[in-house]
């Protein structure tokens, strides 16, 4: 039977036993997701999905609409692989640095998933039970809600930031046929010309590229850090300022902690949750 063609419910909708023999969402999205992992989202159609399956392209259409949202839901299925959340008694570090690596784990087995970009994306259960986990391992710290929020999103841009390079490397070597490795090694016109350059050539001079740095277990490192920094800040201030304005708390005369200077902060900030649902982006 056919599918529902709203977006969101072809997102969320209950999955049921397979049939046998025929089409399904589900067989449907796990074609693409293999297609998508050997030749890159630039090589997902339709077309190619249904020859993989032997099926005409207009039976897909039945169970999809589209390709876009053949690739939300793509999306959400590999996000189905993100293992279950840390236990809280592990603390905000550790939770997570292992959801960050979990996240990087899935974009080096399905590369593509970074390449998913833009504010329109709807999000599935599987992605949205994600980004919940990630919410969690700061929800209880000293960080504003606000300052939660942008945290994950920061997060989560630089595993796709990371990610995008894989993309870009299998995209150039399947283009070409050429190892990055074999394409910079044959460049030696290109090295002849940085002995000019003093920066370049202490450092070369100085093993700087013999071991380079792990470009995503240095980043890791330093934005957690920065988000380790920004917690002990807060920590100090805690209940000090407002989480809406960041202005000085004057003290209760009961002594509980308060989280707004004032009932308009308050309201804004209420506003705010309720006109601005979180984006893919944040996610």
């Amino acid at each position: 039977m056919p599918m529902s063609q709203d977006p969101v419910e072809l997102l969320w909708r209950q999955e049921e036993p397979e049939p046998r023999p025929g089409l399904s969402v589900g067989r449907i999205v796990r074609a693409a997701i293999e297609l998508a992992d050997a030749e890159g989202l630039e090589g997902l159609s339709m077309r190619k999905v249904a020859d993989r399956l032997g099926f005409t392209t207009m039976s897909l259409y039945r169970h999809v609409p589209g390709r876009d949202q053949l690739v939300d839901l793509m999306s959400d299925e590999v996000m189905r692989e993100h293992p279950k959340a840390p236990p809280r008694q592990e603390g905000w570090r550790a939770r997570l640095e292992a959801i960050a690596r979990q996240g990087w784990e899935i974009r080096k087995r399905h590369p593509w998933l970074a390449e998913v970009r833009g504010t329109r994306h709807l999000p599935g259960p599987h992605a949205v039970a994600h980004y919940d986990d990630m919410l969690a391992t700061l929800t209880g710290t000293a960080l504003r809600p606000s300052e939660v929020i942008a945290v994950i999103g920061l997060i989560g841009r630089f595993v796709d930031a990371e990610a995008l390079v894989l993309v870009e490397t299998q995209r150039e070597e399947r283009r070409s046929g050429v190892s990055e490795q074999e394409w910079w090694g044959s460049r030696d016109s290109l090295y002849e010309h940085l002995d000019r350059y003093p920066a370049i050539t202490h450092l070369w001079e100085s093993g700087g590229w013999d071991h380079p740095e792990d470009s995503f277990e240095f980043g890791l490192r330093r934005l957690l850090d920065g988000i380790e920094a920004l917690i002990h800040e807060r920590d100090e201030n805690r209940d000090e300022t407002c989480r809406e304005c960041g202005k000085a708390l004057e003290p209760t005369a009961s002594g509980r902690p308060r989280l707004y200077c004032s009932r308009a902060c308050q309201q804004r900030a209420y506003r705010k949750r309720n006109q601005h649902p979180p984006s893919r982006e944040d996610r």
